[in-house]
């Protein structure tokens, strides 16, 4: 089994979700308590997006986050690195036009869509700067950005309280239920690693994107950032 280390070599991640791509959704449900359901919802509708509408869902995984979109109407791509990944959301979705794409070297024309989205994938890219500054080319102006990712809890008791669960609970539930146990000691790690929600909101503005504001979802263990491209 493929566990990524911190300085997030491309093919590391990869391979790692290629692991666990079968049952990832069903991990995420559990880890989560059940909150990542809300939180695909609140990106859907920060999204916002429109019938015929293009939409690039990048680090789209197994596709789930992408099927709102194609059923509102909307010409949604969605994109992955992991080619596990990609098989399995095209066993599950096969209408859907998946595509392989690095967030860092994206493979589409500049300002060919009306909104980007990236839901719990920025964290594992090698040099998130460089994937919003390719964000900001592939999105046309006045175009939207949402970014949905682990955070820093606002409340200092539940902070700590989170953190334990991170760094105990979460690496001995996924080796339950996951088909690679240890790739979720990487995500506990990750997160612990993440910049809080000023310094993403920051890296967004230096990427070009304008109008940056955020929204702390679940206590702020989870926050959507938001930008529109000028």
């Amino acid at each position: 089994m493929t566990r990524a280390s911190l300085e997030k070599d491309p093919r590391d991640v990869a391979a790692m979700f290629d692991d666990v791509a079968a049952r990832y959704d069903l991990t995420n449900d559990v880890l989560s308590l059940g909150q990542d359901r809300l939180w695909r919802k609140a990106v859907l509708e920060a999204v916002g997006a429109r019938t015929g509408e293009r939409v690039l869902d990048i680090a789209a995984g197994t596709a789930t986050s992408s099927e709102p979109f194609a059923q509102g109407g909307v010409d949604v791509v969605p994109a992955d690195f992991s080619l596990g990944m990609l098989r399995e959301g095209k066993r599950r979705s096969p209408q859907l036009g998946l595509t392989a794409a690095d967030a860092m070297r994206l493979p589409f024309a500049d300002e060919s869509f009306d909104a980007v989205t990236m839901s719990f994938g920025l964290r594992n890219v090698a040099d998130r700067h460089v994937a919003l500054e390719e964000f900001r080319r592939v999105t046309r102006p006045g175009g939207r950005l949402v970014v949905c990712e682990f955070s820093d809890p606002v409340v200092p008791v539940f902070r700590t309280i989170y953190k334990r669960y991170l760094m105990a609970a979460l690496p001995a539930i996924a080796r339950r239920i996951s088909s690679n146990p240890e790739s979720y000691v990487y995500l506990a790690e990750s997160i612990q690693a993440w910049p809080d929600q000023r310094q993403l909101a920051s890296d967004l503005v230096a990427a070009g994107w304008g109008e940056v504001e955020w929204t702390n979802l679940s206590g702020g263990v989870v926050a959507l950032h938001r930008g529109v491209a000028a």
